[in-house]
């Protein structure tokens, strides 16, 4: 899985503007919302809720904010009920693109959703059309910079608790596992305070699509970009070759 490497764009996202750092706060604090409502309050018996807490670390989102997160969904019985939907379509040159959100308002995300892809050019397509070009991991990304740990270290730790794979890139090391051994593996690196720019489970593209045409470049930023700026759409995965 070496060669693809997320830590550059990942890194690049989280020096983006304000307006950037608020659509994380509230992408988190929808999944918080969400894990509370399935799972409860309490993260100590709710694996899900502490993927999240995770997650909201590694884009440092602040304690104060997680925690009052987790008590207006633990306490307010009136909260909104978010729906997970997901789409997928195709970029330009046939790039692969899904599409998760939480919505409470089915129809406008639809909307929002294809009329990013409309407008770069790209198209939606049928629930499966594309997820099957992925593979669903547990991936965590940790910067170089905030681990001294030696490479072989780190790996055994990573695969001592139950990890697939291990790769190291030129500004990170990358690890994955399966969805099922995701926490175990976080927690193990959690435990020797090893320094996460990101864990999450996504969908890893299984081969990469690249793009010269200063056109089809265009395209797929304007997609990228439109889907970025809604509120609803949560995460976004594409096998565009960045």
């Amino acid at each position: 899985m070496s060669g693809h490497s997320k830590f550059a764009n990942i890194k690049h996202k989280k020096e983006k503007n304000d307006a950037a750092k608020g659509k994380i706060f509230t992408i988190i604090g929808r999944e918080i919302a969400v894990a509370v409502k399935e799972g409860g309050p309490d993260p100590n018996n709710n694996s899900k809720l502490r993927d999240v807490i995770a997650k909201a670390k590694a884009n440092n989102v602040p304690n104060a904010t997680i925690e009052n997160g987790i008590k207006k969904a633990a306490g307010d019985q009136n909260s909104v009920n978010w729906e997970s939907v997901s789409y997928e379509g195709y970029g330009p040159n046939g790039t692969a693109i899904i599409v998760d959100c939480l919505t409470d308002n089915r129809n406008r995300t639809a909307a929002n959703v294809r009329s990013a892809f409309t407008k770069g050019g790209g198209s939606i397509g049928t629930p499966g059309c594309v997820s099957f070009m992925f593979d669903k991991k547990g991936q965590i990304i940790i910067s170089k910079e905030d681990c001294s740990m030696d490479a072989d270290d780190l790996m055994m730790i990573a695969l001592d608790a139950g990890a697939e794979d291990f790769s190291e890139e030129d500004d990170c090391f990358e690890v994955y596992t399966t969805p099922e051994d995701f926490s175990a593996v976080r927690e193990a690196l959690e435990a020797e305070n090893i320094p996460m720019a990101d864990a999450e489970v996504t969908m890893v593209p299984q081969t990469y699509v690249e793009l010269t045409d200063e056109q089809d470049l265009y395209k797929i930023n304007k997609i990228l970009d439109l889907l970025d700026e809604d509120d609803d759409v949560q995460n976004v995965y594409h096998n565009w070759d960045e």
